[in-house]
């Protein structure tokens, strides 16, 4: 078998974007006429450019190579511009065509995914989702309201969900980590406090900040949620000093949950020997593909530490979180988007479910899904933002940081 052909899907969420504001997914094909779809999490660019740098990669690291060949093509993506080191960009377009080949090598062998990484672990995975808003409530109130959150706890808990997440600690800034406000640290008490009330010790309470405080604050804000036991604190601190982990490690009682926005073993490697974390969470479509996000959870094994594969994109970044967490014997638990996502499972129609707060390990040969290339195709994105876009102004320290969820209005 080798590589033969590429194409590139920009698809545009329609509303309300949960997943970001547009998923780039990849099919490869064979000589055999096999085909393959990854799906690549990066967007340090918009997505004209990330195109160009995914028909890059393909075309000098991968046409004409035989898609066994994983480790290779690795190698000369990670190191062969003099560079041998992780960049986000280049292993975000790897990591997605990465997948593609572990689909067209299941689909070729007529086995899935998971057979051919080691076999089951797992029957099933356990799945934990973010709060949003129910049909009544306001979209734009309910990122800090308490009782919104409680209720929409309510409703996930009943679905079978045993580890519910939310983010009420402020804005997306770009000006680097900072200091909480006393509104926010209050507010995320007052969240704390609702969703425990609500869901007693039915689920978990999972806390995110998506990076935005220094280990100062962090330490702060981490030690006024200690009381309500969440099985973690997400992304304290940005990801740009690996070793300022540990410092907030060393300080809170709260486990330490980090690596959406990491890339590489090298990463995840200075992470562990830090001490810095308690729970992994590889994004598979940007942390160097299936390959090498095992040999991550194998290193995270070996310190104590469990994974939680990160998902913030579509259907086939989640399809192959979970071909990995099933091989897993460290995994705890699998991000999804509510119950499959409104627009996610069409697009794979409907060929993953979460079922009372679990996935069944798939049996179907690669990824086990069926791409619907005519409604991607229908579904072109058309904006100019990015897949994720923090805000220019700072964090604000009298009154309501405003939070919008994952694609906020532009």
């Amino acid at each position: 078998m080798k590589l033969t052909d590429l194409e590139v899907f920009v698809i545009g969420t329609p509303p309300p974007g949960w997943g970001g504001r547009y998923w780039i997914i990849v099919k490869l094909t064979a000589d055999n006429a096999i085909t393959g779809y990854g799906e690549v999490y990066a967007a340090s660019v918009g997505p004209r450019a990330m195109v160009a740098v995914i028909e890059d990669v393909f075309e000098r690291h991968m046409q004409g190579e035989n898609p066994e060949n994983i480790e290779l093509m690795f190698r000369r993506a990670y190191s062969a511009g003099f560079t041998q080191r992780p960049d986000l960009t280049v292993m975000g377009a790897f990591s997605g065509l990465e997948i593609a080949c572990w689909d067209i090598l299941g689909k070729a062998h007529e086995r899935p995914v998971h057979a051919l990484l080691g076999g089951r672990m797992n029957d099933r995975v356990r799945a934990y989702t973010y709060l949003y808003p129910m049909a009544h409530h306001d979209p734009a109130a309910f990122w800090s309201s308490p009782e919104m959150q409680a209720e929409s706890a309510l409703e996930a808990v009943d679905q079978g969900f045993t580890a519910i997440k939310f983010d009420p600690a402020g804005p997306y800034t770009i000006r680097g980590g900072h200091q909480p406000s006393l509104f926010d640290i209050d507010l995320s008490v007052r969240m704390c406090a609702a969703l425990r009330d609500a869901v007693g010790n039915r689920a978990d309470l999972l806390f995110g900040t998506h990076g935005q405080f220094n280990p100062a604050g962090a330490i702060r804000l981490g030690q006024a949620l200690e009381p309500y036991s969440p099985l973690w604190f997400e992304e304290p601190i940005p990801p740009d000093n690996l070793l300022d982990f540990a410092q907030v490690a060393r300080a809170v009682r709260i486990p330490i949950a980090t690596g959406e926005r990491m890339t590489t073993k090298a990463e995840f490697g200075a992470l562990l020997r830090s001490g810095g974390a308690a729970i992994l969470q590889p994004a598979l479509g940007r942390s160097g593909g299936i390959l090498e996000t095992k040999k991550i959870a194998a290193m995270a094994e070996a310190f104590g530490v469990q994974v939680a594969p990160h998902l913030y994109a579509g259907p086939v970044e989640w399809a192959a979180n979970i071909q990995l967490a099933v091989t897993l014997p460290n995994l705890l638990l699998v991000e999804s988007i509510q119950q499959g996502g409104a627009f996610h499972l069409p697009l794979i129609r409907n060929s993953i479910r979460v079922e009372d707060g679990y996935i069944a390990a798939p049996t179907a040969p690669g990824l086990g899904i069926d791409f619907d290339e005519d409604l991607a195709r229908a579904h072109p994105y058309a904006g100019d933002t990015l897949h994720l876009q923090m805000q220019e102004s700072p964090c604000s320290y009298g009154g309501t940081n405003g939070f919008e969820g994952g694609a906020p209005r532009k």
